[in-house]
């Protein structure tokens, strides 16, 4: 039987395939079709299936990632969306925190609010603190409200309620309501999506749940049909943020879930690459069409967070912690009013694109850059099946960036590329060294289309002494969601004072959590067998604004002194000091319900032969001010063997990157098939 991994991305669509019994890895790649992902999945699986002679009744498993909850927030075309609140607080979306996105440019703007005020109404109900009504729900006043939406147009209604994290009776019987009276309405509760206290990210996230909604319901029907209709039986599964993978009813219900959809499977492959080969320390770089992602792996495991914004709007779910910005291969060079060259956050994505792939696009892009100082083939991409148009290319580079700046072709180029590196190098810092972290003893693990292109300058500025680039790096996405688990995240708030005494109480709440997540997991069709439950809890000392989560795995009556002392040593590492007289608060008690999925292993790949008779070809290729032009070898890296050493500078050319080795650099490739790239002076990591 076969597994299918798919990822897809701005530019491209990226498809895994593992043979279940013989472990043989397979790698397919499409262009993205943004007016309809499903289209591209459809051809692309279609396409691999024929190619290697796979008949669709032997796949038994679909994982697919996706960005089309990020791309409508992003790009704001979620439906309209209609809120429901609490008397005195349809305000709460617009206030926020009161705090600027950006502490010293004013010219950095708060996004539109995403539900207009003539569209957040309130009714008379109040639940307090410790759940207790104090003012019972005028139904009429819902009523009344959905109707309003009803002959406003509006697709979807998110209900939130002050304190319905404590007791969510009253967003139950509005939603009744409303679906009485708004009966195609896609609803969203906050008690569903996020019962947890902290009322402008509770509402923010229940918001964005229903702006995506609908057009991801719509996406996930027709993702649905494609599938049927190359006759692959088993239903597909999509990856979620935190890593896991989730049906998809589940998604339907929590789409903004998927916001790191394909990126957190990225990682999540890393981090299992990284273990296999002895490697447990990564920056993972993923360099796409439109965006750069990195993380942090730490002893072999994803860092993780439930604090980030997307596109300026707070999402609060558990998710991995991912640094996202925009830079990619199709990102837009361009010059400021001041006539300063920058480069992104906007752009060619898939379509135009850039101008060397010959599909309309008339801006300058990093993929540009590359072409005209001839680091990626100027000829052909993804093993000759695309055309470059290499004139083209250096055409715009000179006129829109060289000659307005007086600059000669190759210090244009090169300038792009070095802004690239810069940005790419600051979002590292921001995982990494901001927050303690030393990256002498980290390995940059790059991958995507376009991160083994930058990834030894990049490595270079940041101080990291080793590069690891994976088989086909520009599917890592696809191939991690095929190491990723069916998971899901279950939370509930109880604000008390940790002690011995109210600890059977928390106690309970685990307990509750437990029934929950293993009902979810029955609902998910995971074998009783192969179900696993992980608990957490969110704690501070009184009288902190923010919280650290410990990890927990006894959470009887007897967890106390295991919760005290690890609170302890969760505090010292992620603050430095520990209070010993202080007591101590928890906020929030955390299940992760994961039915682990059968895998297959990453075997080793052996491959024979001689690093000469991988060699196919040369070209010059413009390697910075200090070397120029080289004469620099070209090997096809699916014929590099095992154990190979080659010195820079090389390229090694596959069907979906390209490999740069700089002048004085190393490399090697381990048993994994993994390409090692020790920079000069550095160290093993």
């Amino acid at each position: 039987m076969y597994r299918i991994g798919i990822d897809v991305g701005g530019t491209f669509t990226d498809f895994t395939m593992i043979d279940e019994e013989a472990g043989a890895v397979r790698f397919h790649k499409v262009p993205s079709t943004p007016h309809d992902p499903s289209e591209a999945i459809a051809a692309g699986i279609g396409q691999m299936l024929a190619e290697h002679g796979v008949p669709p009744s032997a796949v038994s498993h679909v994982g697919h990632g996706t960005t089309v909850a990020t791309n409508l927030i992003i790009e704001r075309k979620g439906a309209r969306v209609g809120l429901i609140t609490t008397r005195g607080f349809r305000d709460v979306l617009e206030i926020g925190r009161q705090t600027r996105p950006h502490l010293y440019d004013y010219s950095v703007g708060k996004p539109p609010v995403a539900v207009p005020r003539e569209f957040r109404l309130e009714v008379d109900e109040r639940v307090d603190a410790q759940g207790e009504v104090q003012t019972a729900l005028d139904e009429a006043q819902v009523r009344e409200a959905a109707r309003r939406f009803a002959a406003a147009g509006i697709e979807a209604v998110t209900i939130c309620f002050l304190h319905a994290y404590r007791n969510p009776e009253h967003e139950r019987r509005a939603a009744r309501i409303v679906a009485e009276e708004m009966p195609d309405a896609y609803i969203s509760l906050s008690s569903d999506v996020l019962p947890e206290f902290r009322e402008y990210e509770r509402l923010s996230t229940t918001v964005l749940n229903a702006a995506v909604g609908p057009k991801m319901a719509r996406y996930l029907e027709r993702f649905l049909q494609r599938v049927r209709e190359l006759d692959i039986a088993h239903e597909p599964h999509t990856i979620h943020s935190n890593g896991g993978l989730m049906s998809i009813a589940t998604v339907r219900q929590y789409p903004v879930r998927t916001c790191l959809s394909g990126p957190a499977a990225g990682v999540v492959g890393a981090a299992a690459v990284g273990r296999a080969i002895g490697r447990p320390n990564l920056v993972t770089f993923d360099v796409g069409g439109t965006s750069t992602d990195v993380s942090l792996v730490c002893e072999g495991r994803p860092l993780f967070t439930s604090h980030r914004q997307v596109a300026g709007y707070p999402v609060k779910t558990p998710m991995v912690d991912i640094h996202v910005i925009g830079a990619g291969g199709g990102s837009i060079a361009w010059r400021d009013d001041a006539g300063a060259l920058k480069v992104g956050p906007h752009s060619a994505g898939a379509v135009p694109g850039p101008v060397g792939y010959g599909r309309g696009g008339e801006e300058p892009t990093i993929t540009d850059a590359e072409i005209a100082l001839q680091r990626l083939n100027p000829v052909a991409l993804l093993k000759g099946r695309m055309p470059v148009h290499a004139d083209a290319a250096r055409r715009v580079i000179e006129e829109r960036v060289a000659r307005p700046l007086g600059l000669d072709l190759e210090s244009a180029a090169e300038g792009i590329l070095r802004i690239a590196a810069a940005n790419m190098s600051r979002a590292i810092r921001a995982v990494s060294t901001e927050r303690g972290y030393d990256l002498s003893q980290f390995a940059l693990y790059a991958y995507g289309g376009a991160g083994p292109l930058h990834a030894v300058e990049v490595a270079e500025e940041c101080g990291i002494p080793t590069v690891i680039v994976p088989q086909e790096p520009g599917t890592m996405c696809a191939r991690g969601i095929l190491l990723s688990d069916i998971s899901f995240d279950f939370v509930r708030s109880e604000i008390s004072l940790a002690s011995a005494q109210t600890w059977p109480a928390v106690s309970a709440i685990f307990e509750a959590l437990r029934a929950q997540a293993q009902q979810w997991l029955e609902d998910e069709r995971v074998d009783p067998a192969l179900r696993e439950c992980h608990s957490a809890v969110d704690a501070r000392y009184e009288g902190q604004n923010f919280e650290v989560q410990v990890a927990l795995d006894d959470t009887g009556p007897g967890g106390w002194a295991e919760f005290a002392r690890r609170f302890a040593e969760a505090h010292e590492r992620e603050y430095g000091y520990v209070v010993d007289d202080r007591k101590v608060q928890i906020i929030n008690c955390r299940m992760q319900a994961v039915g682990q999925v059968v895998k297959a292993p990453l075997a080793p790949r052996r491959i024979g032969g001689t690093l000469e008779a991988a060699r196919i070809g040369e070209r010059r290729v413009y390697f910075g001010a200090a070397h120029g032009w080289l004469d620099t070898p070209v090997y096809d890296r699916d014929r590099v063997p095992t154990g190979a050493r080659l010195a820079g500078p090389a390229l090694l050319e596959e069907m979906s990157s390209t490999t740069v080795v700089g002048a004085g650099h190393a490399a090697s490739v381990d048993d994994y098939g993994n390409l090692i790239i020790e920079l000069q002076g550095g160290s093993d990591a």
